[in-house]
């Protein structure tokens, strides 16, 4: 992984220990959706955050993929959404996801 520009981290340990004002747009989004569906605290909940330590099962995993597609109105292809393991993995998936939709049609 690569830091973001403008942060100044001293280690790899770093990186999944940001405060939510240290988080992106879609990192903190993605945390958000995660906390209100296992209502817990998002401050709680850091980019290394697996899904096994929240308590994410299957069927949580899945309502989270369907609220993730809903807020970022994309499609996440089943085989990038079964590599989703973890909050970074995720917030990884949805930059792909998000760089590769094109663009919305006017009519």
């Amino acid at each position: 992984m690569v830091p973001r520009l403008g942060q100044n981290l001293k280690s790899v340990a770093d990186w999944g220990c940001l405060t939510m004002s240290e988080l992106d747009p879609l990192e903190k989004k993605v945390i958000e959706l995660i906390a209100q569906k296992k209502r817990i605290a998002p401050e709680s909940i850091t980019l290394d955050s697996t899904f096994l330590e929240l308590g994410i099962d299957s069927l949580d995993g899945m309502d989270l993929l369907f609220n993730f597609e809903e807020s970022f109105k994309l499609t996440i292809p089943d085989e990038m959404a079964q590599q989703m393991r973890s909050v970074r993995q995720v917030t990884e998936t949805l930059r792909t996801a998000l760089a590769n939709k094109p663009p919305a049609q006017t009519n």
